[in-house]
């Protein structure tokens, strides 16, 4: 069933077509993730940055799909460009003019990627210059340098050169809306992610041919994945589905409404944002720590933030759950949908229009976020708690939760909802027998 569907996938002319251009624009990213910035000694850029595997630099990393690590022109990855859209989502919450974008409809959709991208212009050439410094000040105990002509000259040709790759990255996201198949910037997010796991995998095999690990071990480890993997699915896909019915009017001769229908809640409607928020947060103690002198006191402070502390889980995992709230806040306003509802002549049964419908959104909101909230802190701290733990290394680890393995699975479910619909709409069975897969896009 499952080979033959792939097969379908292929004798489609415009999805074969879709899905080729959108893997060719995947592979030039990952070319442009090892062309290094001209001026840096990579021996010494290495070697000093692997103690900064488990900090912000680290975090930063995951996203740039290891470029960061190798000081490459993509070495600041999208990420300027998810900080910009943040900014502006966040903007068009507290100020009326962008309030007023977002209901334009598609020439306000347009004036806000206009804005997105100038913004992205700017956060990448503030954001390269301070990579510029960071990597004059990497030296080794033997006195090498990562960069061994630092300068004025070399901090211009780092921000040229990122700012220009980043914006380029920005470019082949949008080709791939385009021209591609799925969502380009979670694609590309998601192929630097993966790139990672050959590596990863290498190495816990390296772990077991020594006897280090044994097969039950191993067996048992695979189980995990599935498991955590399986219930991701479920929070990715779950809604909470709100009846609506809406009433009948009749225009002249015509009568509209008088159907019945529901308001789909996501219950992960914060998605990954709440890990990424307070995963940053977290790493900006150990990051600094880093920098400073060594002394008993900062030494038990480095200790309570590292990420195989007590004191490190806890406090990750209330910050989870307190971003899942605030994220969902922004993301979804009760007070919108209700007045939306109003204005379409929709109603939830039961309830009156107006301040009552959103009130009981508001509550309905309110219980689905918190046991999703807690799923997402208990996925964040997995990895952490397995590295401590069973003794994987973490870049193996990172696999079995955390950001990583939420994004994985949201743009797959993504993709293939994408190309289920093409399937279905040429009459060809998808990749389930039954019901389509629900992707991120409910």
């Amino acid at each position: 069933m499952m080979l033959e569907t792939f097969r379908n996938v292929f004798k489609i002319g415009d999805l074969r077509r879709k899905i080729l251009f959108t893997l060719m624009i995947l592979g030039i990213e990952r070319i442009g993730t090892h062309i290094v910035t001209p001026g840096i000694d990579t021996a010494v850029l290495a070697e000093g940055f692997r103690d900064l595997q488990n900090t912000l630099f680290g975090l930063y990393d995951l996203f740039a799909g290891g470029a960061f690590s190798k000081a490459a022109i993509f070495g600041l990855g999208i990420m300027p460009y998810i900080s910009a859209s943040i900014i502006i989502q966040l903007l068009g919450a507290v100020i009326p003019y962008f309030q007023k974008l977002q209901k334009e409809g598609e020439e306000g959709r347009k004036k806000i990627m206009q804005y997105t991208r100038y913004g992205t212009l700017l956060i990448s050439a503030m954001q390269s210059l301070g990579v510029a410094i960071f990597l004059q000040s990497i030296q080794l105990p033997d006195g090498r340098l990562a960069v061994p002509n630092p300068g004025i000259g070399f901090q211009l040709l780092t921000m040229i050169s990122m700012t220009s790759g980043t914006m380029l990255i920005m470019w082949l996201g949008e080709l791939i809306d385009q021209h591609g198949i799925g969502n380009g910037i979670s694609l590309i997010i998601f192929i630097g992610i993966i790139a990672r796991f050959p590596a990863a995998i290498m190495e816990e095999y390296q772990q077991f041919s020594i006897g280090q690990r044994g097969l039950l071990a191993e067996i048992m480890l695979i189980a995990l994945a599935l498991v955590v993997i399986y219930f991701i699915v479920l929070l990715t896909q779950g809604t909470r589905k709100i009846p609506v019915q809406y009433a009948k009017r009749v225009v002249g001769r015509k009568v509209y409404g008088g159907v019945n229908t529901h308001f789909p809640l996501k219950v992960n409607t914060a998605g990954v944002m709440p890990i990424i928020f307070a995963q940053a947060i977290m790493f900006v103690p150990s990051t600094l720590l880093t920098f400073l002198p060594d002394s008993d006191f900062f030494l038990s402070l480095q200790q309570l933030f590292s990420m195989d502390s007590w004191f490190y889980w806890i406090v990750y995992g209330l910050m989870i759950v307190f971003f899942t709230y605030f994220y969902t806040a922004i993301a979804l306003n009760p007070v919108e949908v209700a007045e939306n509802l109003k204005k379409q002549g929709g109603f939830i049964p039961g309830v009156r229009p107006g301040k009552k419908t959103q009130e009981f959104l508001d509550n309905i909101l309110t219980r689905i976020t918190l046991p999703s909230s807690i799923f997402l802190a208990i996925v964040a701290i997995i990895p952490a708690m397995l590295a401590k733990w069973a003794k994987i290394p973490y870049s193996l680890a990172s696999f079995y939760g955390g950001t990583g393995l939420l994004i994985i699975v949201g743009v797959a479910l993504d993709f293939l909802q994408q190309v289920e619909s093409h399937l279905f709409m040429r009459h060809y069975d998808g990749f389930m027998k039954s019901g389509r897969v629900r992707g991120r896009r409910g």
